[in-house]
């Protein structure tokens, strides 16, 4: 039955929502040296993706590859190796780069090998959770529109090439 009373809510109910703040000015170390400052991408949408190399996951880096060449100077798209779920990344920078440049012919930006979560997780990750968005596995991918704002966050199981995904995606390209 439809109760005239809550459908009044609703509306106020979702006015009321807290809006994601932008996220301040973050920069990530450059697997090939210098800096990856997001700021400089201000006014295109953002695809942050935490990456392993041994992952179940891993293969994923080709439909990363995918949308990086589709979508071109309109959506960066970032790859973050990181080890902070069992041991599944190399040791150093170089392993990273080779393994990705051999397996995957990656062209997108590569950070370094990053903390994503605990204490010493990089402040991207810190300010990400506190908007309610913490990787729980490898490739997990946070979406920002052209302000910085978490728009969406999807978990491994959804890959880059999920129409989701790039429906999420095209939504932003077309405001």
């Amino acid at each position: 039955m439809f109760n005239r009373r809550y459908a009044l809510m609703v509306p106020f109910a979702l006015a009321m929502a807290p809006a994601r703040a932008a996220a301040p000015g973050f920069s990530f170390a450059n697997i090939d040296g210098g800096q990856i400052d997001l700021q400089a991408y201000r006014g295109k949408p953002i695809l942050v993706v935490n990456t392993a190399s041994h992952c179940v996951f891993t293969k994923q880096y080709d439909a990363l590859q995918q949308l990086h060449d589709d979508y071109g100077d309109r959506l960066l798209v970032l790859a973050v190796p990181s080890d902070d779920f069992g041991g599944q990344e190399y040791g150093t920078e170089a392993e990273v780069k080779r393994f990705c440049e051999v397996n995957f012919n990656l062209t997108l930006p590569l950070t370094e090998i990053t903390r994503v979560k605990g204490p010493e997780a990089h402040p991207f990750y810190v300010w990400a959770a506190k908007n309610g968005v913490r990787p729980a596995w490898n490739f997990h991918k946070v979406l920002l529109d052209g302000e910085g704002r978490i728009v969406r966050d999807f978990p491994s199981t959804i890959g880059p090439q999920s129409a989701r995904l790039r429906r999420a995606i095209d939504a932003l390209l077309d405001t």
